[in-house]
């Protein structure tokens, strides 16, 4: 039933439920918070009436001056809502009171005081209204020589509520009869729009492409932007508007020639201008259908044409296919086969349409291969195996079968389509591979560790060439000497870490100087540096970053990125940049290792951190020192990245008669301050 009502009447009628729904709400609501509002802040003056009488019926209550009494109680009961008032001794006998006809005796025993002396509130019903009834005791030097009581009456509040929930129904009244108001005119409104959509889409349906429901723009993009690029789709398109068009050049869109995000044109003058409502956007929206199936069904048409020429084309193309490929259909019957299937079974090509296994192969085979296209059909599960034939001269041939399912545009099974491609000689290839990839493996790792243990090996021999006579035992030679034993001794960390890397180990982790560290690599290798001509310069961070890491671990991460650095120089030596930045809002220090070397090829960069990749020369490296690099960075919760070459801007030193710079590379190493798991928040 209300499906069918009128868009107005609907929405009319949703309004007023609203309307109505919220006063039935509010209104007890309402006077609910509003009586218990005026009830409490009626109890706090009766109150505060009560005490302020019993203080000052203290002095005539001492002096028996019942004249002041009886003038203190009817100026009380003339206050407002006050019904009465009446002082009492503390024998409970009436001393004073308001009443004019007579005091009500049984007004003496309704309310008494609490036993804590404080003011006794109590609601009393005479028969024709409700009274509150105030008992405060009348104290002097802390004894209770008689009780005050006044009474309030409840009308006033009563009537207060009244009008304000009157006040609250006429104001829902006029909102309901403003809102049903703008409700109506409103609908109105977009019935009209609605219905000059309808007539629109009538109008496509009966094949009118051409005609227009949206409103033309008020400005084209062409013209507010002063735009001269012929070439851009929008220009001169009176039809679409810009935003529904993709590729525009637009310069002012995010990415340029990618404007079909209509996100991207929200911030634009053109947008801005000529955007409307809903009811617009679905009026541009049905403009733009008629236009797009206007291009498609000359697109269909065309495609029409094109079909068989891809037919002929899609037969050529099985035919030079060397893989065997057939198709048959859900009963089984071949469909489709090409030549190498044909010259398989012996037959024709053109013949096989409508054959079964049983015509083309022998029994047990046909049989073999018919259960197996069945169960295909039957789990519609893809079929990808190798199978060994052995031919009649004893030799064998492999081959790699794969069957999958045919599907239509609605997802039925609708056949099976199998190739059988020789793989005879991959087979063979792939063990001469195996055997090959053993044996280099092997080659690799020893060669590997000899890589590993080159680095140190160098530094003693730097530090080995210094040594010119003998110095005493605080001399820099004996520093010189005692800093050979430690390199020893990570030569020997070295060589675990290579039997440690295919398992994780445990790292001895602890808070330490980022720069200090840097720092104690560069100047290990620096004076081994410095006889290649290969300089290094520093740009630290002067915050002196305090991280949470495996000093030597870390130590042969630099080292191996110094090194990685130099071998990219030629003979002629080269420049190296170590620079260190600390982000304390993100948590991380940065290390940046910076040469003007060679670079890395771009085919190289994405397998640069592969173990065993190296582009050294033969005994030079085995591409070992960047994967354990990768490995140690990753344990501390890092990331190590590489680019070559040096980005633009990047900021290099320049300095005095170095070599010609080349493309360089830039080794850049995140680590986190804290030492909080990967999977939980610092």
């Amino acid at each position: 039933m209300f499906s069918r009502l009128r868009f107005h009447t609907k929405l009319n009628l949703g309004i007023i439920a609203i309307v109505v729904g919220m006063a039935v709400t509010l209104l007890p609501l309402v006077g609910s918070m509003t009586a218990r509002a005026l009830i409490k802040e009626n109890k706090q003056r009766g109150v505060a009436l009560a005490e302020s009488l019993a203080v000052r019926a203290v002095d005539p209550m001492l002096s028996q001056d019942y004249l002041r009494l009886r003038n203190m109680a009817d100026e009380a009961s003339g206050v407002g809502d006050v019904v009465y008032a009446f002082i009492e001794n503390q024998h409970g006998r009436v001393l004073t009171h308001s009443f004019h006809k007579g005091f009500p005796s049984e007004l003496t025993g309704a309310n008494r005081v609490g036993r804590d002396g404080k003011v006794h509130i109590q609601l009393l019903d005479t028969g024709t209204e409700h009274i509150y009834d105030f008992a405060a005791p009348v104290m002097v030097a802390g004894q209770r020589m008689g009780t005050v009581r006044i009474g309030l009456s409840k009308k006033r509040i009563n009537m207060t509520i009244n009008q304000l929930t009157t006040t609250l129904a006429g104001m829902f009244g006029g909102a309901l009869f403003l809102v049903t108001a703008l409700g109506t005119v409103f609908a109105r409104t977009v019935t009209r729009r609605l219905a000059t959509l309808r007539k629109h889409a009538e109008e496509m349906v009966k094949g009118n492409l051409d005609s227009t429901t949206a409103s033309p723009p008020e400005a084209h993009c062409w013209e507010m932007m002063n735009c001269e690029m012929a070439d851009c789709p929008a220009y001169h398109d009176k039809r679409r508007r810009c935003w529904y068009i993709a590729g525009t050049q637009c310069e002012y869109h995010g990415q340029k020639g990618k404007s079909d995000n209509l996100d991207s044109c929200r911030n634009c003058q053109v947008f801005q201008q000529n955007v409307g409502d809903e009811i617009q956007d679905l009026a541009e929206t049905f403009d733009l259908m008629a236009l797009t199936l206007k291009n498609h069904i000359q697109e269909l048409r065309e495609a029409e044409s094109n079909l068989t020429h891809q037919q002929r084309l899609m037969r050529t193309v099985m035919d030079v296919n060397p893989d065997r490929v057939s198709m048959v259909d859900t009963r089984m019957i071949y469909q489709a086969a090409n030549r190498a299937f044909a010259q398989f079974v012996g037959m024709d090509a053109s013949r096989i349409p409508g054959k079964t296994d049983f015509h083309l192969f022998p029994e047990d085979e046909a049989e073999s291969r018919n259960l197996e296209a069945r169960e295909v059909l039957r789990t519609s599960k893809r079929v990808d195996r190798q199978e060994r034939m052995e031919n009649e001269d004893g030799s064998e041939q492999w081959f790699h079968v794969v069957q999958i399912p045919v599907y239509d545009d609605k997802g039925n099974t609708t056949g099976l389509l199998r190739t059988d491609r020789d793989i005879t000689d991959i087979k063979a290839y792939e063990e001469q591979l195996i055997q090959a990839q053993k044996m280099e493996s092997i080659g690799k790792l020893a060669g590997g560790v000899a890589h590993e243990i080159n680095t140190p090996l160098g530094i003693i021999l730097g530090y080995a060439q210094l040594l010119q006579d003998d110095v005493d035992k605080g001399s820099q030679l004996h520093q010189d000497l005692a800093t050979i034993e430690k390199q020893t001794k990570v030569c020997r960390k070295i060589v675990a870490d290579l039997l440690g890397f295919s398992r994780q180990t445990e790292s001895a982790k602890r808070e330490m100087c980022f720069n200090n560290s840097v720092m104690e690599a560069a100047s290990l290798v620096k004076h081994a540096f410095s006889l290649d001509r290969v300089a290094i310069l520093t740009d630290l961070d002067d915050r002196f970053p305090i991280i949470y890491g495996d000093p030597e671990k870390l130590k042969q991460v630099w080292i191996n990125l110094l090194n990685n650095a130099k071998d990219a120089f030629t003979d002629d030596g080269g420049t190296i940049l170590i620079r260190t930045r600390l982000d304390t809002p993100k948590g991380i220090v940065t290390l940046q290792v910076a040469d003007t070397g060679s670079g890395i090829p771009a085919a190289n960069l994405k397998k640069i951190f592969d173990p065993f990749f190296s582009t050294k020369s033969v005994g030079k490296g085995t591409g070992l020192g960047l994967s354990v690099s990768f490995g140690i960075i990753e344990d501390h919760m890092g990331n190590i990245e590489a680019e070559s070459p040096l980005p633009d801007g990047f900021p290099f030193p320049e300095t005095p008669d170095a070599p010609l710079p080349g493309p360089g590379t830039v080794f850049t190493v995140n680590l986190p301050l804290d030492h909080c798991p990967a999977d939980q928040p610092a």
